[in-house]
């Protein structure tokens, strides 16, 4: 330890345990949401050895970002030279630029709400105060949805159509790993449905909730279901097939162990099985919930659900000048919430499973 670090070190004993005991219990957790990089700064202030920290350092923050400036470099140099029939190919900074014009747009548009709101309170008041209290109407607010919005719209759908994945995926997983008889009669309809476009899947989805859902309800458009239910067609199936291995590759001892007990089989499932295949469902969950992700903005494409795969659509067919920039931010969002969605799932099997697979 150089000098520094033992001066560190011995400035406050008590507060760089602390700090340590910190770093140590958190390091998984901290690494796991993507901010690894953060634990060396942390070691280096608890008066750790700053060579060996600065050598983690290098790896976990200082390549990837060398990375990132030399795909960054590479984009703004060549984009501007591929020409398209919307123009050149816009580099970081206009692709930036529509951060704040998109951000702009947004603001005014809640901005409209609330002007909408306040003239439709100060309407109805005039209502009351001339005794037509009868003639009262609340209407909500109509306008076009903002990039934000379209965002939250892709992670509510994509939320929905998770779950109904998850609702069906391990149910069927279990009794497909503790039955070889019950996985033999459907383990053909996996094979031959797990490879089934969205774009195939869509048709049919919709022509079946128009005839099903036919009231639809405001706060459940026909468009967003028609894009959950075609997310949890094509994302239950590494769910399904990642449970039934689990389970399968339950330890028989244990199982054995539960038969002496004669333990019912719901305790047997929830006692034992489960437990021992949680690391497995959970990187099925994780593969569910990427796929999902992917198969969404096809499925918001032609299915016209207002969120981000509209939106590409929108701008592809607006063709102004403006449009290939904000689909390249559309595209970075993409991979963006991607990412979180993956560390999110990542941090919860951390946080349920003793053992865990990247």
């Amino acid at each position: 330890m150089n000098v520094e670090a033992q001066q560190t070190s011995g400035a406050n004993p008590e507060s760089n345990m602390k700090l340590r005991n910190f770093i140590n219990q958190s390091e998984t957790t901290i690494d796991a949401i993507g901010f690894g990089w953060l634990v060396p700064l942390l070691r280096i202030i608890a008066g750790d050895n700053v060579n060996e920290q600065l050598s983690e350092l290098r790896h976990k923050m200082f390549i990837p970002l060398i990375g990132l400036t030399l795909f960054v470099a590479a984009w703004a140099i060549f984009a501007p030279k591929v020409n398209t029939s919307l123009g050149a190919i816009p580099g970081p900074t206009q692709v930036w630029n529509q951060v704040g014009v998109l951000w702009d747009d947004h603001k005014n548009e809640r901005l409209k709400a609330v002007q909408f709101q306040e003239r439709q309170a100060l309407r109805n008041e005039k209502l009351v105060a001339q005794g037509q209290a009868d003639k009262i109407k609340q209407r909500n607010y109509t306008g076009k949805p903002t990039y934000i919005d379209q965002i939250g719209t892709s992670l509510v759908t994509v939320g929905l159509g998770f779950i109904f994945a998850v609702v069906l995926a391990v149910p069927l997983g279990i009794a497909s790993g503790l039955s070889r008889t019950f996985n033999g009669s459907i383990n053909p309809l996996i094979q031959i449905f797990k490879p089934v476009s969205p774009l195939a899947w869509l048709p049919i989805v919709t022509m079946v909730v128009s005839a099903l859902y036919v009231d639809p309800y405001d706060w459940l458009p026909k468009s967003l279901v028609v894009s959950a239910i075609t997310v949890t067609l094509c994302s239950l199936w590494p769910t399904l097939i990642n449970t039934a291995l689990g389970v399968a590759s339950v330890d028989r001892d244990l199982m054995n162990v539960g038969r002496v007990l004669q333990l019912p089989t719901r305790h047997t499932i929830t006692k034992i099985v489960l437990p021992s295949a949680l690391p497995l469902i959970f990187t099925g969950l994780r593969l569910s919930l990427g796929v999902g992700w992917m198969v969404l903005i096809a499925a918001e494409m032609l299915a016209q659900n207002p969120g981000l795969g509209k939106f590409v659509w929108d701008e592809f067919q607006n063709g102004s000048s403006d449009s290939l920039a904000r689909i390249m931010l559309a595209v970075i969002t993409i991979g963006l919430i991607g990412f979180m969605l993956d560390r999110l799932m990542y941090t919860l099997q951390l946080a349920f499973t003793f053992t865990s697979n990247r």
